[in-house]
C-alpha cells in the first residue's frame, strides 16, 4: 500500500494545535477591501477553529489519523 499524500492546497491553509484542533484564516480578508468597514476587516484578522462537521474532511486532506 503505498503512502497518503498530503492535499498541497490544505496543509498551506490549515494547522494543527497541540490538542488536535485544526486553526484557520478567515475569508473574505484577501480583496475588494475598500467597501468593508474598518471593524469588519479587524474582525476578520482573527484566526478561527476548523467546525467538527469539516474536521473529518480536512484531517483526511492532512492525512491525519482520526
Amino acid at each position: 500500500m503505498p503512502k497518503m499524500k498530503t492535499n498541497s492546497s490544505a496543509k498551506k491553509r490549515f494547522s494543527l494545535t497541540g490538542t488536535g484542533k485544526v486553526k484557520r484564516k478567515s475569508a473574505y480578508k484577501s480583496h475588494i477591501l475598500t467597501k468593508k468597514t474598518t471593524k469588519q476587516k479587524r474582525n476578520l484578522t482573527h484566526t478561527a477553529y476548523v467546525h467538527e462537521s469539516d474536521m473529518g474532511n480536512v484531517k483526511f486532506m492532512l492525512c491525519i489519523g482520526k
